[in-house]
């Protein structure tokens, strides 16, 4: 059964500070496609006469990169690693308003250093 990874065994950089890797179990992503509604838009359109942060597709942003990471965190936990080295996130517009949004890392087994 797949377990929990922590968001504090997930890291940037090729190594977790405080544990050594003890196996590297290959490349694991996590991928969602979010679109914009109509009335998201018309939203956003209103906002940008103000100026300032449109907080509409900040949100947007927001869900599809944490959904994006839950994934990549489920499939890491599925093939038994406990951590995720060198993290990326990368996003593409797919179609007119749509957004692919891909996280990705190097699933790992880690332990204490020492």
């Amino acid at each position: 059964m797949a377990t929990s990874i922590p968001h504090h065994q997930v890291t940037t950089s090729n190594e977790l500070p405080g544990c050594r890797v003890v196996r590297s179990l290959g490349i694991v992503r996590g991928i969602t496609v979010r679109s914009r509604s109509v009335i998201g838009n018309l939203g956003a359109a209103l906002q940008t006469l103000v100026g300032g942060n449109i907080s509409i597709y900040t949100e947007l942003c927001e869900k599809a990169r944490e959904e994006a990471f839950e994934l990549m965190l489920q499939h890491a936990a599925a093939m038994g690693a406990n951590a995720v080295l060198a993290m990326r996130y990368d996003a593409n517009d797919v179609a007119e308003g749509v957004t692919e949004v891909l996280a990705y890392g190097t699933a790992a087994q880690v332990e204490p250093a020492g």
